[in-house]
């Protein structure tokens, strides 16, 4: 994408604080770009997840700005940390919550539901509840909840932090898949280097609290992001710059 087309989304300046006295953010400058998948690294407690709900609007700055283009916010899906799914409810009912709310009937959004359903894997699953479901499983409950808005921007909070490596892995393969699929803008929280070297185009890398940007990472690569690009010298290469990058923030 050509740099001089104008982010989908600039943060300038932004800071926040919350009433127990703890400062989040303090000047941080980020634009995301379209179609990218761009990972937010930094240490526990830096500010990366407060960015996120400013840009979703779950939560507002003490100062600065967010500017969308166009002066308009697109349609949004976020997935939590947790996959903060209704236990009462089955799978396809769960999926429906957001386009319940908006006011669209069960069985007008019947085929937009078994659609997102089928593209995370589980088109076989909607009479299911979430109890019966793994914890890899609900999560794709999760990411298809989000991607029923059909959003142009998702934001993903260290979805898989809790899951098991392989799970974790497996979901990552998935992530890209869907990435390719639906071309969606995604601003991706991890702790993880490994991950965030894998799934991204660009690594926005937090300083410690409060967070800002201490550098960028492009991670410009036109081969598939399979099993071979995580052994190969490009991304073990990645892998190293970022934990330096990391390592110098924490050494602060």
């Amino acid at each position: 994408m050509s740099l001089s087309i104008p982010p989908l989304v600039s943060l300038r300046g932004l800071a926040k604080s919350f009433a127990n006295g703890t400062t989040a953010l303090s000047g941080l400058d980020l634009d995301v770009r379209d179609g990218e998948f761009l990972s937010l690294l930094g240490p526990s407690g830096c500010g990366k997840s407060t960015a996120l709900r400013l840009i979703a609007n779950l939560s507002q700055p003490d100062g600065g700005t967010i500017d969308w283009r166009d002066g308009k916010r697109p349609e949004i899906g976020f997935v939590f940390q947790d996959a903060t799914l209704m236990p009462w409810a089955s799978i396809f009912e769960n999926v429906w919550l957001p386009l319940r709310l908006r006011g669209t009937s069960r069985a007008d959004a019947g085929s937009r539901i078994r659609e997102v359903l089928d593209l995370v894997g589980l088109k076989e699953f909607e009479k299911a509840f979430p109890r019966e479901l793994s914890g890899g499983m609900k999560m794709r409950v999760s990411i298809a909840r989000a991607l029923v808005l059909r959003p142009a921007l998702l934001l993903m909070d260290e979805p898989f932090a809790a899951l098991d490596e392989i799970t974790r892995l497996k979901l990552n393969r998935d992530l890209l898949r869907l990435r390719a699929e639906l071309g969606t803008t995604t601003v991706f929280v991890t702790h993880s280097v490994y991950e965030s070297v894998y799934l991204s185009s660009r690594i926005a890398v937090f300083t410690q609290r409060p967070g800002r940007i201490a550098t960028e990472i492009e991670i410009a690569y036109d081969g598939p992001r399979d099993e071979d690009f995580r052994v190969s010298p490009f991304y073990v290469e990645k892998c190293r710059a970022t934990s330096r990058a990391l390592e110098q923030v924490m050494a602060e």
